[in-house]
């Protein structure tokens, strides 16, 4: 990707990176909520839980808004291949399926603040904040275990498939990694098999009739 080594050092990462770096990062934000905020279980658990379903909506508008934006230009197509493109065109790349502290620190960081500014109270906020980095957490090691584990059946078959048809079917469409929900809210979804072959089925009885 790059010709200087270090530069290339910085697009790397092993999936065990982001739980190491952000797990303590999480559970500072947690203890300071219920510690010096003083901030009961459930009152901290409701404002987790807000921060971690807020995750999803954001990781679905990065992916389809941010990611698979089609920018005009040389240079800035070449920043939307090393950002996203590279993934496309080398899906099995280990060292390149969760997002490297180079970028994720300053993106959190930048995120964080943007937070802040709808949070008055930062007891508040470190709940909130614990809980959509959990969310971030998620994601990568889904992300990771999507394109390198073999799930046999549940949920995360599901939600693999859905991604595989994101890489090789439609790249525009399925843009939820973790979650599909937002893909079925948004119409931005793949066609249920049954639902097409009864489609297939039902326009064929009405050409024969």
């Amino acid at each position: 990707m790059f010709k200087s080594d270090f530069l290339e050092s910085l697009t790397k990462v092993h999936y065990s990176v982001p739980i190491i770096f952000y797990l303590p990062v999480i559970i500072y934000f947690s203890w300071k909520a219920m510690g010096p905020g003083e901030m009961s279980v459930w009152m901290y658990i409701g404002y987790f839980v807000f921060g971690l379903a807020f995750w999803t909506i954001f990781e679905y508008a990065l992916h389809r808004w941010v990611f698979h934006y089609h920018p005009k230009g040389k240079f800035l197509k070449r920043v939307h291949w090393i950002f996203h493109g590279i993934h496309h065109d080398y899906p099995k790349d280990r060292l390149r399926l969760v997002m490297p502290l180079s970028a994720s620190i300053p993106l959190a960081t930048l995120v964080y603040f943007m937070f802040s500014l709808f949070f008055s109270n930062e007891f508040i906020l470190a709940a909130f904040f614990a809980g959509f980095m959990i969310g971030y957490l998620i994601y990568d090691e889904s992300h990771y275990a999507m394109h390198h584990a073999n799930f046999k059946s549940g949920i995360m078959k599901r939600i693999k498939q859905h991604h595989m048809l994101h890489h090789y079917q439609d790249p525009e469409k399925g843009f939820g990694v973790s979650s599909a929900v937002w893909d079925v809210v948004f119409d931005s979804g793949f066609e249920d098999k049954k639902e097409k072959k009864s489609e297939k089925e039902q326009a064929e009885k009405e050409h024969l009739s």
